[in-house]
């Protein structure tokens, strides 16, 4: 049996290699056809006419339909309020007159591209129009529509960034195949725009429709070029300080009669919580923004991701919570949110 076991071990691990390097290789064809195509996928700008201040903000979005969804409005509000020259994105090809007239009064330019890229095509798009520079501006904001929030004031998290720290600053970073920023909150200094690494990042970014050649390429790549010619890259919100407000002390039982041993939830989190802690103590990477969703509430973490609720990829087993948690650590209408998961979710209760 032990042989057959190791057989089979050996079968699955050629499986796996080859079948990864299938798809790298439908990743390398999808690039090479890129460079048929021309970088900017703008079909449409709208601007306000006014030159962009000292403060901007590259915003991505895309909804099938073509419409701002509510909750994406709380978001540019707060941008908005905390001074922020907002540069919408849109990767849905079209917009509706209703969303146009939602963004105008909220963002100093709208532009419209075809859907190819990903984030990073509309990312391009929307540098290219801004072109920021170190002599013009103070911060430049690099985010996407991934996440339901702010959840709480974002004038403190915005506070924190402090470019004589680190010269790009991302809300949370990933050690999963290298080290990165996690691409949906991304703030770069003047530092940071003077270096020629920036620029040539962004150069190289092309309208590629493979996502695993985005992943590898682009989302954990910029990290890595950034840091090649020494620039500083930080989160506000760093792994190391998630991993440690694991409290492993709810697994320790006080009461062999506890009722608690019967709820559900409970158990759920109590699994999830042994999860962390092996994962912790084996040093094996999680995403912050799922696994340690919870441990980012505690700090305060203004966002929740969509995926997380939508899709729960990573399979977190604690997650059918979230009201409660949410509801614990902030005072928020749920709403918004829940009326998103309600036309998204398929097979799947919020």
């Amino acid at each position: 049996m032990e042989f057959l076991k190791s057989i089979l071990n050996v079968v699955q691990d050629f499986w796996r290699r080859w079948r990864f390097r299938y798809y790298l290789a439908l990743a390398y064809v999808s690039y090479w056809r890129s460079l048929l195509r021309r970088p900017n996928q703008v079909l449409s700008t709208w601007t306000n006419g006014r030159q962009l201040g000292r403060r901007v903000a590259v915003f991505v979005h895309y909804d099938f339909d073509g419409k701002v969804q509510p909750f994406v409005l709380p978001y540019l509000q707060a941008l908005h309020a905390l001074g922020f020259d907002t540069v919408f994105v849109t990767n849905s090809g079209k917009l509706t007159a209703e969303s146009k007239a939602l963004l105008q009064p909220l963002c100093a330019a709208v532009l419209i591209r075809r859907n190819i890229g990903y984030d990073f095509g509309a990312m391009r798009d929307g540098l290219d129009h801004v072109a920021a520079r170190p002599d013009t501006t103070d911060m430049l904001l690099v985010l996407n529509d991934s996440v339901y929030g702010p959840l709480a004031d974002m004038a403190d998290m915005i506070a924190r960034i402090d470019f004589t720290q680190a010269d790009v600053w991302g809300a949370t970073e990933s050690y999963q195949n290298r080290y990165h920023l996690q691409s949906f909150f991304i703030a770069v200094g003047p530092a940071a725009l003077a270096n020629k690494a920036w620029a040539k990042f962004w150069k190289s970014v092309r309208p590629v429709r493979n996502k695993l050649w985005v992943i590898l390429h682009y989302e954990i790549g910029m990290t890595r070029d950034l840091l090649k010619p020494g620039l500083r890259c930080a989160a506000l919100y760093p792994y190391r300080d998630l991993i440690a407000r694991i409290d492993p002390s709810s697994l320790v039982r006080h009461d062999k009669d506890d009722p608690d041993d019967t709820d559900a939830f409970v158990i759920n989190r109590k699994t999830h919580l042994k999860r962390l802690l092996y994962s912790a103590s084996h040093r094996v990477p999680m995403n912050p923004t799922a696994e340690l969703w919870r441990q980012l509430m505690e700090v305060r973490f203004p966002f929740i991701k969509r995926e997380l609720l939508r899709d729960n990829p990573a399979s977190v087993i604690d997650v059918a919570d979230w009201r409660d948690t949410v509801r614990h650590y902030y005072a928020i209408d749920l709403a918004p949110i829940e009326d998103d998961l309600q036309r998204v979710l398929r097979d799947k209760t919020p």
